[in-house]
């Protein structure tokens, strides 16, 4: 059974950072890590998008330019630097890993702007 651990939520103000990670136990390689973030009140929605066989990963509109997703891919782990943060990011940030054809979803952990 493969477990996800998360880290690096928290309180911070706006217009601070954040760093997150996503670790994938076992020794099967991840073939896609995704960021989700659950606002308040609102729906889980996509923040960033990452092929592990591939360089760049995708964003939301919303974080273009502050969040950056990296990837560690003999650690199956993977980051989400979030700079910039506005009010609107507080949400809690769930990691999504892709092992083989299953799909395997994290705890969350939980980001809070303060203006």
């Amino acid at each position: 059974q493969v477990q996800l651990v998360e880290s690096g939520g928290g309180l911070v103000q706006a217009g601070g950072s954040l760093r997150l990670s996503c670790s994938a136990s076992g020794s099967d390689l991840a073939s896609v890590m995704t960021w989700y973030r659950q606002p308040p009140g609102k729906q889980r929605e996509l923040v960033a998008n990452l092929r592990m066989s591939e360089d760049s990963a995708s964003y939301a509109d919303s974080v273009k330019g502050r969040f950056t997703m990296s990837k560690e891919i003999a650690k199956n782990t993977v980051s989400l630097q979030m700079n910039s943060l506005k009010s609107e990011d507080t949400a809690v940030y769930y990691c999504k890993v892709i092992i083989k054809s299953a799909a395997y979803f994290g705890r969350g952990t939980q980001v809070t702007v303060s203006s």
